[in-house]
């Protein structure tokens, strides 16, 4: 190492602290007088009642319109995903309804999220960046294309139905040619709408919704799917709502198979808010309204191709309606029951230590 001339006006090194001869660094360095000058941490009072009794995660403070919100988000991308369908096989009716369902769910569940965050101002900050990270972020931009999509072929649909009386002017042949494309793709959004609410809530660090992240999109595809088939066939003549009804049945054995198969590959313990109160209630009869909801759809259709439309039409009508409503009401009893439960597992600390440990003890 050489030298030079400008060496002398460099300052001194610092004084190396360090532990004295004879004592180490771990357990912490010692004073003058022996003692102890930073004690060794220790973690006390955390057992499976939280730390002095509180809990170990904070639950978000969100109520009821968020989990309407997470329903009518499955309503609206089954609906536009089944408009798509129609438009493509050339089912006018079908396609109309689905597409009026489609923008109306929407609509409605924007002002749940509304309502939820407090001010409206709020929900455009979420439309200031895009964050491929953030699943709100990336629901937020969903939300905002497809209602724009679906917006453009419901109003088509509005205008022909009044006989061209909305007052477009030379905006007319502009949304005859561009609603074809806005249908299919508010179809093609329809998927993304009706899961990524999965994905958000698979994100937090709720107990219940974080054990079930791998598997809850399934679930709130089969949702979407079933609630959509369900409002399609309530409004839609039986003639036209045979796409209805097979996605409905589709639906059914989607959100059974998928939220049986959730529950098994979960932690026992953060399943419990599954089973227990008001969620475990609802779940259940979600459980039951969508199989016989299911069967109701097969029944309409049984009775449609035996009866035809004349003389066992009424029957089928019939049959569909009701089977639709169950369907309807499943869907919500299952977001309905997942939101309330991934509440309940943050009020309790059990839920977050105890899968803590067995994760901890599995990897040791």
């Amino acid at each position: 190492m050489t030298s030079s001339e400008y060496d002398q006006f460099r300052p001194p090194p610092p004084e190396r602290k360090g532990p004295r001869k004879g004592q180490g660094r771990k357990g912490g360095g010692k004073g003058r007088g022996g003692d102890l000058m930073v004690p060794q941490a220790r973690i006390e009072h955390l057992d499976d009642s939280g730390y002095y009794g509180h809990p170990v995660v904070k639950p978000p403070p969100w109520e009821w319109p968020v989990g309407a919100y997470l329903f009518l988000g499955g309503v609206a991308g089954g609906s536009a995903l089944l408009g798509a369908g129609a438009q493509l096989t050339d089912r006018p009716a079908l396609r109309r309804n689905t597409r009026l369902a489609g923008l109306g769910a929407a609509g409605l569940g924007a002002v749940a999220l509304v309502a939820d965050l407090g001010r409206p101002e709020r929900a455009l900050h979420m439309m200031r960046t895009f964050k491929v990270t953030s699943p709100m972020s990336v629901g937020s931009w969903i939300l905002s294309g497809y209602s724009l999509l679906i917006g453009v072929a419901a109003a088509d649909e509005v205008d022909r139905m009044t006989g061209d009386r909305l007052p477009l002017g030379p905006l007319r042949p502009v949304l005859r040619a561009s609603q074809t494309s806005a249908g299919l793709g508010a179809g093609l959004l329809g998927a993304p709408l009706a899961t990524y609410t999965a994905v958000l809530l698979g994100d937090t660090a709720m107990p219940t919704w974080n054990a079930m992240h791998r598997d809850l999109p399934f679930v709130f595809a089969g949702s979407a799917a079933l609630a959509a088939g369900g409002l399609a066939m309530v409004t839609t003549p039986v003639g036209q709502a045979g796409p209805a009804r097979t996605l409905a049945v589709l639906g059914v054995a989607g959100e059974v198979t998928a939220t049986r198969w959730m529950q098994q590959r979960m932690d026992p313990v953060a399943a419990e808010p599954l089973h227990a109160g008001t969620p475990g209630r609802l779940l259940r009869i979600a459980e039951v309204l969508a199989v016989a909801g299911g069967a109701g759809a097969l029944a309409a259709t049984a009775v449609a191709a035996k009866d035809g439309a004349r003389r066992g039409g009424w029957k089928a009508r019939a049959l569909s309606a009701v089977a639709g409503t169950a369907l309807l009401a499943a869907s919500a009893c299952t977001r309905f029951g997942i939101f309330q439960a991934g509440l309940d597992s943050a009020a309790d600390p059990r839920y977050t230590i105890e899968p803590q440990r067995r994760r901890l003890a599995a990897r040791r």
